[in-house]
């Protein structure tokens, strides 16, 4: 049985008066669809307001990547910064997760003096450098500490960040710094969806369903456990057939993470997808995986600083905007 998750944020309004922070813009650019979202938060860190939030379809003739595909890509940037809604040229963004590599490593434990920051680089380093799918000497790599000396390692090409670097300035737009996608789902479910004392302590799966893609993310609360993304998405899962290998592949994970951390259940399913999709493919997912699960819509979950300058309708949005909430909160 798939339930909406409620909105804990936002039961009682405050007292007092709070300042609240501008937040960058957050620039997700996903399969099909460019989203740009812009948050404030007030020093609390509890009552998040949504100032702006627009997006553009990708025309479906261009293939991403190519020259057409950045003009197009710096011409809808552009378009959606220039109605005024958005508050400063500031942004965090991400790459889409198909030029994203992601793996999991785990450490052996370092003696005392022997776990530099240049060791452990280099240690990570010629673990994953053979499954590279592009030459290890253009990859940039970060990691990430998880638990029981496991370490999310995500990686990418160095030509492609580039390319990605240089689309934003051309769009006249001041890259902050460059987000991950697992980061950014978990700040959003830590955000809107993980209020309880419970939440603390749960692990959970995070599921975000795109056009081509379902990014997939386990976590303890703040805590990035493991993330993978799945080439199979929405547009693809009327088929019986591809759900059925959807299911399969999340299986994989579940099996991936349990190899991982011994003893540490998955409790539950996030979907982070909007109240406007049809909770039939999420409520097929969680049956067939034999887990309780729950959908969160980060739309529905913020306040509207002037609901009148929304770019986007909440009552009617078919967009995924968690990544893009994520990367405007990081």
């Amino acid at each position: 049985m798939v339930s909406f998750l409620k909105n804990r944020a936002y039961s009682t309004l405050p007292v007092l008066r709070r300042v609240a922070k501008c937040c960058p813009i957050g620039v997700d650019i996903g399969d099909d669809t460019i989203k740009m979202v812009q948050l404030s938060n007030n020093n609390s860190g509890k009552d998040v307001s949504l100032i702006a939030a627009d997006s553009k379809n990708q025309p479906e003739e261009l293939k991403t990547g190519s020259g057409n595909w950045q003009r197009w890509t710096i011409e809808a940037m552009h378009q959606m910064t220039a109605n005024g809604k958005f508050r400063g040229r500031e942004v965090i963004a991400a790459m889409p997760a198909a030029e994203v590599f992601i793996d999991h490593v785990r450490m052996r434990r370092m003696r005392d003096g022997e776990a530099t920051e240049e060791k452990l680089q280099d240690a990570i380093f010629s673990r994953i450098k053979q499954k590279l799918p592009f030459e290890p000497d253009d990859a940039m790599i970060k990691y990430i500490p998880a638990e029981d000396n496991n370490v999310v390692v995500i990686a990418a090409e160095r030509k492609i960040i580039d390319r990605h670097l240089a689309i934003y300035e051309n769009a006249n737009l001041k890259i902050k710094s460059i987000g991950i996608w697992p980061v950014a789902l978990v700040n959003s479910y830590t955000a809107f969806f993980a209020r309880r004392k419970a939440d603390i302590e749960a692990v959970v799966m995070l599921l975000e369903i795109d056009a081509c893609h379902t990014n997939a993310v386990a976590c303890r609360y703040r805590n990035l456990l493991f993330a993978r993304s799945i080439p199979i998405g929405a547009n693809q899962l009327e088929n019986g057939e591809m759900m059925a290998r959807l299911v399969l592949e999340l299986n994989a994970c579940r099996r991936h993470f349990g190899s991982m951390y011994k003893n540490v259940p998955i409790e539950r399913l996030i979907f982070l997808t909007s109240q406007s999709k049809s909770t039939n493919m999420c409520g097929t997912i969680a049956k067939q995986l034999e887990m309780p699960a729950q959908t969160g819509d980060c739309l529905a979950a913020v306040k509207v600083a002037k609901p009148d300058r929304l770019g986007v309708d909440r009552r009617d949005s078919q967009v995924n905007w968690a990544t893009a909430f994520g990367l405007s909160l990081s």
